[in-house]
């Protein structure tokens, strides 16, 4: 069964308020549950990829008095590193909401992706993913990811060979295994889904698609967005994804205020200041460095400042954690209001007592002799390919507990070995993780 139109909320209408095609076009096939989950959990690893992305980019603008800007440039810079942060945070709830589809059609969290590098045939060959520093190449690769679905735009130069990639196989109405298949951009992507799932209503029936448990569902009761809705029929999983593609590239072509038009606006911010200023370099000379060589063999530049390696562990550890976390969140069993609430609160002060002031932090500390002058980017590497469910629960919030004193312990060997310069963020990164497991103890 082709996605179409057919008992579509706004998402559906949107190409049609431009002018464009209706739903029917999406050229993408969601003939069975599996299917559906599988294309759902490729969307969950995207707004996964897409984040880090925009994590990577503010956590390597220069935001302190010593970055060598003047006052009015690093005012700037501060301003978009602000909005940068925003923008992933809103991927956040992007997230969430994906989740909450997935489990509202009976299947568990999805939150391992694939590292960075990406192998090449990880997404369409339109739909690439880099880590890079915010800059002009950075600004005008996000907003090719986030245009609207009639805006032609090239992706930057770096990506300029796409037309050479294999096109992926068709997939038919009989074909029993999902795969991947071809969509050109976000919005593209979640227009089928939201057809798909009509589809599969008509075929299915509504009680029969949607048959996860309401109470499992992720609302703005443990986390801090009203647009985070509990999916449970048809027209809330609409309004999820109505969610998901208005913020990104904006709904009926008014895109200004979703995150193509704040990114364009940024971008012509950047080239007036770099106009007027040629030597204007709001970002630190990052590269992303990997504390080990990956198991695929991919080549990347490897760290051997030994303090950075640590550090660079460190977050990636603190960013693992997280991740079990939100899985034993969304994949919960007997928990009580008050111990989810626990679950909510932790992973979401992880990120900004832990991801955020390490991540900024690495972007400051050398590679290594073998790349003079160039700091190490947070590569948001995770250590081996794990779904991070927990599955029962003592368990699972006693080996949470368990490892987050392990990655507080190397926080405070990190501590112990730094220069003065860095003793200050790790001494608080050190203290709120031996908080937050503590808050875990108390909750258990």
């Amino acid at each position: 069964m082709i996605a179409d139109s057919t008992s579509a909320g706004r998402l559906i209408h949107i190409l049609e308020s431009r002018g464009g095609t209706s739903g029917s076009g999406t050229g993408i096939v969601l003939q069975h549950r599996e299917a559906l989950v599988y294309t759902l959990s490729k969307a969950a690893a995207l707004e996964h990829l897409v984040m880090c992305q925009y994590l990577y980019a503010a956590f390597s603008m220069k935001d302190r008095e010593d970055d060598g800007l003047p006052p009015e440039q690093l005012a700037a810079v501060k301003r978009w590193r602000k909005d940068i942060i925003g923008i992933a945070e809103q991927e956040m709830l992007h997230l969430a909401l994906v989740q909450n589809v997935l489990t509202a059609v009976g299947a568990a969290p999805y939150l391992g992706r694939p590292n960075f590098p990406l192998p090449p045939h990880a997404y369409p060959a339109g739909i690439q993913m880099a880590l890079l520093p915010f800059g002009e190449t950075s600004l005008r690769h996000f907003a090719y990811l986030e245009r609207p679905e009639d805006h032609e735009m090239a992706d930057v130069d770096m990506f300029a060979a796409l037309e050479k990639a294999a096109p992926l196989p068709a997939v038919h109405e009989d074909d029993i295994g999902p795969q991947m298949q071809d969509f050109a951009t976000i919005g593209h992507m979640y227009r089928a889904i939201e057809a798909g799932l009509g589809k599969l209503v008509e075929k299915l029936g509504e009680p029969t698609l949607f048959l996860g448990p309401p109470a499992a569902q992720a609302t703005e009761q443990h986390f801090r967005w009203e647009e985070l809705v509990a999916v449970t029929d048809l027209a809330s999983a609409q309004r999820a994804l109505d969610t998901i593609v208005e913020q990104g590239e904006g709904a009926r072509g008014d895109w200004h205020d979703a995150h193509f038009g704040r990114l364009i606006r940024i971008l012509d911010e950047y080239l007036a200041i770099k106009t007027a200023d040629p030597t204007f370099e709001p970002a630190r000379p990052v590269v992303t460095a990997f504390v080990r060589r990956p198991e695929d063999g991919a080549d990347v530049p490897i760290i051997t400042d030994p303090f950075t390696s640590r550090c660079m562990d460190l977050l990636n550890a603190v960013y693992e954690v997280l991740l079990q976390i939100l899985a034993r969140y969304f994949a919960h069993t007997d928990e009580t209001d008050d111990q989810l609430a626990v679950l909510a609160d932790v992973a979401v002060g992880l990120m900004y007592v832990a991801i955020k002031p390490l991540g900024s932090l690495v972007t400051r500390l050398p590679i290594g002799t073998e790349f003079a002058g160039l700091t190490a980017g947070p590569s948001f590497e995770l250590f081996y390919a794990v779904d991070y469910l927990l599955p029962h629960r003592d368990a699972a919030w006693a080996v949470i507990e368990e490892r987050m004193r392990d990655v507080a312990e190397l926080a405070t060997r990190c501590r112990d070995s730094c220069a003065p310069l860095y003793m200050a963020p790790l001494i608080k990164v050190t203290d709120a993780l031996r908080a937050q497991a503590d808050r875990l103890a108390a909750a258990r």
